[in-house]
């Protein structure tokens, strides 16, 4: 089982940038895929990016393509999304998921299935 905690969210005006950190608790965290999602208010939850175990393999929905890069640290238990050129319709709450590599290929972006959830961290931009 992994736990999920989530920080670095905060409020910026449009253009800036942030950088939002997971944190995993256990020791199987490397045997673990990763993704970023987020939910605006009124609004479906998206996924923003995915990365794999040993973080060979990234992917991103096209709404932040060339702004956003995710990243891990299996030494650290830690994942990353670095957030740059940030617009309004940025703002929601962001959430970092896990889903075992046995299962890792089922889930997408678009599908979800992700295992384990954060509680999130808010992420406000202002124009």
């Amino acid at each position: 089982q992994v736990q999920l905690v989530e920080s670095g969210g905060g409020s910026v005006q449009a253009g800036g940038s942030l950088r939002l950190s997971c944190a995993a608790s256990g020791n199987t965290y490397k045997d673990y895929c990763m993704g970023w999602f987020r939910q605006a208010p009124g609004k479906e939850r998206e996924g923003v990016a995915k990365i794999t175990t040993g973080g060979a393999s990234t992917y991103y929905a096209d709404s932040v393509k060339g702004r956003f890069t995710i990243s891990r640290d299996n030494t650290n238990n830690t994942l990353y999304l670095q957030m740059n050129s940030l617009k309004p319709e940025d703002t929601a709450m962001y959430y970092c998921a896990a889903v075992h590599v046995l299962r890792c290929r089922l889930v997408t972006l678009a599908s979800g299935g992700m295992e384990y959830w954060g509680k999130g961290t808010l992420v406000t931009v202002s124009s």
